[in-house]
C-alpha cells in the first residue's frame, strides 16, 4: 500500500504531466521569441521521434534504459525546496524537457549530437562529454530532469559561491579536490576545438597553452603546480571580468 507521502509526490509528477504534455497542454507564451533560455534547454534534448526504439526492438534495451523510459520526475514541492525556481518555472522548464527528451532522461553520446548543433565550425565532442559530466551528478550516465533543473538552478540562480563551485567542479575532471595543469589543458583545447579554426581572429595552435600558463599564474597562490577551490574561489571573487560574467544569465528566466 503507498504512503501518503508517495501518492502525494506521484501526484505532483503527474501535475507537471498533466500540466505541459504536448498533447494537453497549451503552448508557452511567446513560443517564436528566441531566448537564451530557449538555446539553454535545447541543449539537453533527449530522444527525438524517429530515434525512439520500434517494438522489435524494445526486446533489445537492456535494463539500465528501461529504468530510463520509466523514470518519473518528483514532486513539485520537492523540487521548489531542491531549487532556487517557483513551481510555474518548473512546470515551463519541465515542459520544454519533456517536449525535447520524452522519455525522462538523457545520455551522453545524445547530449553530444544536440550541442553539436551549435558549433558547425568545430569538433564539440570533448567539451560537451566534460559538460555532460558536470550535470550527471549522479555519475549514471543519463541526464534526467532534477539532474538538469537543479545544475540549471546554480547557473542561473546560484549564489556567486555556488556557480564558483560548480566551474569549479567542472574544471576537476577526475573530482579529487584540485586542478592540474593537465586538466585546464584538456578543457581548454576542449573550448578551442569547439569553436573551429575559423574563428576571427585566427587563434594559434599554442594559445590554449598560453591561456593555461595565465589561468596558474593567477590562480595557483602557492605555486604546487595545481589550483584547489580555495585558491579558484579566492582569485575568482577578486576578478571584476569573473564576477561580471557570473551574472550573465541571471535574467534568463
Amino acid at each position: 500500500m503507498k504512503s501518503r507521502s508517495q501518492d502525494q509526490s506521484l501526484s505532483d509528477s503527474r501535475e507537471l504531466d498533466r500540466s505541459y504534455d504536448p498533447l494537453t497542454g497549451n503552448p508557452p507564451s511567446k513560443p517564436n521569441k528566441k531566448t537564451i533560455k530557449q538555446r539553454f534547454l535545447k541543449l539537453l534534448p533527449c530522444c527525438q521521434s524517429d530515434s525512439s526504439p520500434s517494438i522489435n526492438q524494445t526486446s533489445e534495451i537492456d535494463e539500465s534504459e528501461r529504468s530510463i523510459v520509466r523514470y518519473r520526475p518528483e514532486g513539485l514541492d520537492r523540487l521548489v525546496q531542491k531549487t532556487n525556481f517557483n513551481k510555474k518555472e518548473l512546470q515551463i522548464l519541465y515542459r520544454g524537457f519533456k517536449n525535447e527528451c520524452p522519455t525522462g532522461a538523457v545520455n551522453e553520446e545524445t547530449f553530444k549530437g544536440i550541442y553539436a548543433q551549435f558549433f558547425p565550425l568545430g569538433d564539440s565532442n570533448m567539451y560537451a562529454h566534460f559538460l555532460f559530466e558536470a550535470f550527471d551528478t549522479h555519475n549514471n550516465g543519463a541526464v534526467n530532469f532534477e539532474d538538469f533543473v537543479v545544475s540549471l538552478s546554480i547557473i542561473l540562480r546560484g549564489s556567486i559561491t555556488d556557480k564558483l563551485n560548480w566551474a569549479f567542479n567542472m574544471y576537476d575532471l577526475n573530482k579529487d579536490g584540485c586542478i592540474t595543469r593537465e586538466e585546464m589543458t584538456n578543457i581548454m583545447h576542449s573550448i578551442y576545438d569547439m569553436m573551429g579554426k575559423y574563428t576571427y581572429p585566427c587563434m594559434k595552435d599554442d594559445t590554449p597553452k598560453d591561456h593555461v600558463d595565465s589561468f596558474f599564474q593567477k590562480m595557483d597562490k602557492n605555486n604546487d603546480g595545481v589550483v584547489t577551490i580555495e585558491e579558484f574561489l579566492e582569485t575568482c571573487q577578486k576578478d571584476e571580468n569573473i564576477m561580471q560574467s557570473m551574472h550573465m544569465f541571471d535574467n534568463v528566466i
